[in-house]
């Protein structure tokens, strides 16, 4: 039987790249850094300050770290840590 890749959405016909823990954990992390202001919104490229939605965000990925624990590959365990160790010392270091 063929294996199904996707919904026949046409997500095939975008050229998104295939996601996987890793690249939802980056893709999470790029939106704290720029809700910090370290990184321009890629859809304004506009500079914004926003530490709320930040948090929110790194707090997701600090649930996703809890509940996944057990589950991870240690490249992503080291991933998903070394990113929110990075995003709280930003974080702090903006709000203070």
């Amino acid at each position: 039987m063929a294996e199904n890749k996707g919904c026949g959405c046409g997500e095939h016909l975008m050229g998104l790249p295939e996601i996987d823990f890793s690249t939802f954990v980056l893709s999470l992390s790029s939106s704290a850094l720029v809700h910090l202001g370290e990184a321009p919104d890629p859809t304004t490229g506009q500079i914004e300050y926003q530490p709320h939605l930040g948090r929110q965000v790194i707090e997701i990925l600090g649930m996703l770290q809890a509940k996944t624990e057990k589950g991870l590959t240690d490249e992503e365990r080291k991933l998903l840590c070394e990113m929110l160790y990075t995003l709280r010392m930003k974080y702090v270091n903006k709000v203070g």
